[in-house]
C-alpha cells in the first residue's frame, strides 16, 4: 500500500485502518515538518528567557510549584517516562499500537507540541521498519493522557522498553540497532508530550469502528437469511413503508434486507399465508439494525475529529505563548465507544431473539431446535444457549464507562474519561456479538439445507449457503458443532459473507 502522508489535510479512521492488520508506512509532508521545527525553536526560546513552562522546567501534577534547574530538564523527561511505565496485563495487538504511533504523529504534526524532528523521525522509522513497542494494556483512565501505556511506548524509543520485532519480544535497544537507529535522548517537553495524549483511546476507537461495520454490513445478511429460512414476510421490509420514518439507517437497513429477499422462492412459497405478523425479531430488524448504523455513523464522526486534534498539553502558540488546557482528556472518545458499544449489543440481542424464534419452530414453521429428528436428536438447542449466553454478557459489558470516574494523582486528576476501558469493552462486545452471528449463520443456514432444498433462495443468499457449504458446516443431524461455529465465525471475521454476497447483490450503509 502507498504510503500515508501527513499534511494538512485531515485523516479518517479508515485511512489508518490498514495498519491494524498489516505493517504500513507512512511519511510526513515538508509543511508538517515546518510547523515541528517552528514549535521546537519557539519553545527553545522561550525556554531562554528563563520562563516557567509546566513539565519543562516545573514538576508534574500536583508537584507542579516545584521549579527544575536547567541542567535536569532532560533527567525529568527521563524520570517522568520511567515513572509512569506501570502499566500491566496483556499487551495491547500490535495494529492497535502502529495505529497509536501513527496518531502521535500526526498530533505532533500540527505544530503544537514543542518536540524536536529527531523525535518525530525517529517514531516514524519505527513505524514504518515495523518496530512495534510492546504496551501493556491496563492502567489507563483515559485523562492526562493514556499515561501508562504511552509511557511503555516511550520507553521503547529511548532503549528501555521492549518491543515485537520480526515476530519477536525483544529489548527495543537491541532492534533500534538492527535497523541502525538508536535510542533517543529527551529534550525539553517530549517526554511529557509523548505520554500527553487519547492516542492509546483513539486507536481502540479506530479498531472498534473497523470490526463494527464488518459486522453491521453482515447483520443486515444474516437476518434475511433468517427470514427466509423462517418463512417470515419479506413485505414488512418493502422500502415504501420505511420511507415514512424519517431514520436514513432504518431505510437503509429496510431496503438491504428488501432486496437481498429478492427472487426468494422460499419466501414466494408463503405469501398468502393466514399469518397476520412475525415477531418484532424479524419485523422490527430495520428498526434496531438502522439505529446502530446511525449510532455506527455518530461514532465515525467523534473518532475522526478526535484523530485530526491536537491532543497534548501544555500548548506552544507561534507567539511564544503557552497555554494550558485538559486536551489530554478522552470524554469524546468515551462517550462514542460506550454508545457503540449499545448499538453492537443490540445487534447481538436481536440475533439472538432470532436464534430463539426458529429454536421454538418459528410458530410452527420449523421442527423445534431445527433437528430432522426431534426428540433423538437435540439439534441446535445449546448452540442457542450459548449464544444467549454471550447476548447476557453483553449487557453488563455495554454498561457505559464514562459516567464512572475515580480520582487519581492526589486529586489533580479528578474527573476522568475510561475511554481506554470503553475501547476494550468495546472490542469485548464485538468479538462476542460475532459469534452470536456465527450461530445465527449457522442455524438459519442449515435450516435451509435440512428443510427448504426443494425450493430455492434468492440469488444472494444462495452464494452465501454455497459459502456455508465450502467450509462444509452443513449437516443433516447432531453432531459436535463448537468447531462448526468456530468455521462460520472465521467467515466473519475475514469478512467474506459481506464480500461474497455484496459482489451479487449490493450491500449499502449510511
Amino acid at each position: 500500500m502507498e504510503a500515508l502522508t501527513i499534511s494538512n489535510k485531515s485523516v479518517s479512521w479508515d485511512d489508518l485502518s490498514y495498519l491494524i492488520s498489516s505493517p504500513g508506512s507512512l511519511k510526513i509532508s515538508p509543511q508538517a515538518k515546518r510547523l515541528i521545527k517552528i514549535s521546537n525553536d519557539t519553545l527553545q526560546a522561550i525556554l531562554k528567557k528563563g520562563q516557567l513552562v509546566y513539565g519543562v522546567n516545573t514538576g508534574f501534577g500536583k508537584l507542579s510549584s516545584v521549579t527544575i534547574d536547567q541542567s535536569d530538564i532532560e533527567q525529568l523527561q527521563l524520570n517522568l517516562v520511567r515513572s509512569h511505565a506501570a502499566g500491566i496485563g496483556n499487551p495491547f495487538n500490535i495494529g492497535i499500537v502502529r495505529v497509536v504511533m501513527a496518531l502521535k504523529i500526526l498530533t505532533w504534526s500540527k505544530g503544537y507540541s514543542g518536540v524536536r524532528p529527531k523525535l518525530v523521525n525517529q517514531l516514524i522509522a519505527m513505524l514504518n521498519k515495523d518496530i512495534i513497542p510492546l504496551i501493556p494494556s491496563l492502567g489507563s483512565v483515559g485523562a492526562s493522557g493514556d499515561l501508562a501505556p504511552l509511557s511503555h511506548l516511550a520507553c521503547a524509543m529511548i532503549g528501555e522498553g521492549d518491543v515485537i520485532y520480526n515476530g519477536k519480544t525483544l529489548n527495543s535497544k537491541k532492534a533500534l540497532y538492527s535497523e541502525k537507529l538508536k535510542p533517543v535522548v529527551l529534550n525539553a517537553k517530549e517526554g511529557l508530550s509523548l505520554i500527553n495524549g487519547t492516542q492509546v483511546s483513539t486507536a481502540l476507537g479506530v479498531k472498534a469502528l473497523l470490526e463494527a461495520r464488518n459486522l453491521l454490513y453482515s447483520a443486515d445478511i444474516i437476518s434475511a437469511l433468517s427470514v427466509e429460512s423462517s418463512l417470515s414476510t419479506r413485505q414488512v421490509f418493502n422500502p415504501s413503508i420505511h420511507k415514512l420514518k424519517k431514520h436514513r439507517g432504518q431505510n437503509i437497513s429496510a431496503k438491504n434486507i428488501y432486496n437481498l429477499l429478492s427472487g426468494s422462492k422460499i419466501v414466494n412459497s408463503h405469501k398468502d399465508c393466514d399469518k397476520v405478523q412475525d415477531p418484532y425479531c424479524m419485523r422490527c430488524i430495520p428498526h434496531i439494525h438502522g439505529t446502530s448504523w446511525e449510532v455506527f455513523s455518530n461514532t465515525e464522526k467523534t473518532i475522526n475529529n478526535e484523530i485530526n486534534s491536537i491532543s497534548d498539553n501544555p500548548l506552544i502558540f507561534p507567539n511564544e505563548s503557552i497555554r494550558n488546557s485538559g486536551h489530554f482528556h478522552a470524554e469524546p472518545v468515551a462517550q462514542s465507544l460506550d454508545s457503540l458499544s449499545i448499538a453492537i449489543s443490540e445487534i447481538g440481542a436481536i440475533s439472538e431473539r432470532r436464534i430463539h424464534y426458529i429454536m421454538k419452530g418459528a410458530d410452527g414453521n420449523l421442527p423445534m431446535f431445527g433437528a430432522v429428528n426431534s426428540g433423538l436428536e437435540s439439534g441446535y438447542m445449546i448452540a442457542h444457549v450459548t449464544a444467549a449466553s454471550l447476548a447476557s454478557e453483553n449487557k453488563t459489558l455495554a454498561h457505559p464507562s464514562s459516567i464512572d470516574s475515580i480520582t487519581t494523582s492526589g486529586g489533580q486528576e479528578d474527573i476522568v474519561s475510561m475511554a481506554p476501558w470503553a475501547g476494550r469493552s468495546c472490542l469485548k462486545i464485538i468479538e462476542n456479538v460475532r459469534k452470536i452471528l456465527a450461530i445465527e449463520l449457522l442455524v438459519s443456514g442449515n435450516i435451509n439445507h435440512r428443510f427448504h432444498q426443494k425450493l430455492l433462495s434468492s440469488k444472494s443468499l444462495k452464494a452465501l449457503i454455497l459459502l456455508l457449504k465450502q467450509v462444509k458446516v452443513l449437516s443433516m443431524k447432531d453432531r459436535v458443532f463448537s468447531k462448526d461455529i468456530e468455521k462460520v465465525e472465521d467467515l466473519l471475521k475475514k469478512n467474506k459473507v459481506f464480500s461474497i454476497v455484496n459482489k451479487i447483490n449490493k450491500v449499502s450503509r449510511i
